[in-house]
């Protein structure tokens, strides 16, 4: 997605305060509870009454997070927005502002910079969430990106890794595996864009380039104190499991036939000669909800479903024990904790995954 075109302009050709124009055409007019924005040493915020202030952050750095070969430049800024996005839906918190900090190689196009902060000005204009400042520098390497996201939710409304119990169910909101799918016909053949590809790859390779934060589903789930416990999919179905159960005290036993896959994800890794199943519980990306709930709170469950827009599947349980295991083919075996880890062994190896 490189902009080949010979003579075309580069940030460099713009000064700092030019770019943080361009920027903010993008934005609407700040709120009231907005004092100082953009523009000042700092931005001053008033803070909502009787709410707690939930904040998160993460950076994307090309060539671990991102290839601009064949991700957008629109795709770069809505996942580097929606990342953060998740992040707060899994902790039952509404997004309330933003802050945008970029390392711009000089030769970065602008009409590449401009994509990307129109992709993240769409996502966020989506949910209601005003860039309230951040900061531009050069980076004599690769193009990152850094978001600070800050939301808000009631005290007793938090959602958090440690509340699930024994025999509390497990659910999974959409379908895992899909933007694991994507990211391998991305790869797999460059010179094929999503427009040429069939309609399911289409799917799958929207899934990676632009994931869809549950943030409404992660507001009601803890609006109405649904779930006992929660994350979000960045690293895996694996990883989660694994993190809710270590935070929580208990075991996890995954019902293998019960996990959503996307028919058109089961098909591309069963061409590719992977197990499906393995495949799809060990990719990120999904940036799905994984949450447990009481066993007599089903028909909240199926409330949260409507509310949020997307399917919801029980696909486990808690129990007693430490033990975290995958039920298969009337076996059961340890559920291998197979998801990617930035600084673990396999980082080198997944290159572009988030």
């Amino acid at each position: 997605m490189r902009s080949e075109a010979a003579g075309a302009a580069c940030v460099s050709d713009l000064s700092e305060r030019e770019l943080i124009a361009r920027i903010q055409t993008c934005l609407p007019s700040p709120p009231p509870w907005l004092a100082v924005g953009i523009g000042d040493d700092a931005a001053v915020v008033e803070p909502e009454r009787n709410r707690l202030e939930v904040l998160t952050v993460d950076t994307l750095v090309e060539g671990v997070h991102f290839d601009r070969a064949f991700v957008p430049p629109e795709a770069i800024g809505h996942r580097a927005l929606a990342v953060n996005l998740s992040d707060l839906a899994a902790m039952g918190a509404a997004p309330r502002l933003a802050l945008l900090a970029m390392a711009l190689p000089p030769s970065l196009p602008l009409v590449e910079f401009d994509g990307i902060v129109s992709g993240f000005a769409a996502l966020a204009n989506q949910h209601r969430l005003h860039l309230a400042g951040g900061n531009l520098t050069k980076s004599p390497g690769p193009l990152m990106i850094d978001v600070t996201v800050s939301g808000s939710v009631k005290r007793r409304q938090v959602l958090t890794r440690a509340g699930a119990r024994s025999g509390d169910e497990l659910y999974v909101s959409g379908a895992i595996g899909s933007a694991r799918a994507g990211l391998f016909a991305l790869r797999d053949d460059l010179r094929v864009g999503p427009a040429e590809a069939g309609p399911h790859v289409r799917a799958s390779v929207e899934r990676y380039l632009r994931p869809d934060p549950r943030v409404r589903l992660g507001v009601w789930l803890g609006r109405n104190r649904t779930a006992t416990a929660c994350i979000d999919l960045s690293d895996g179905l694996a990883d989660g499991v694994h993190r809710i159960a270590e935070a929580s005290g208990v075991g996890i036993a995954v019902d293998a036939d019960a996990l959503p896959i996307d028919a058109a994800a089961r098909a591309a890794f069963e061409r590719r000669g992977g197990d499906a199943v393995d495949e799809a519980v060990s990719g990120g990306d999904d940036y799905e909800l994984l949450f447990t709930v009481k066993r007599r709170r089903q028909r909240s469950v199926l409330a949260a479903a409507r509310h949020g827009g997307v399917p919801l599947t029980r696909i486990g349980v808690c129990t007693d024990g430490p033990a975290v295991v995958l039920r298969r083919g009337g076996s059961e075996l340890p559920l291998r904790l197979a998801g990617y880890d930035h600084f673990g062994s396999t980082a080198s190896a997944a290159p572009v995954h988030e």
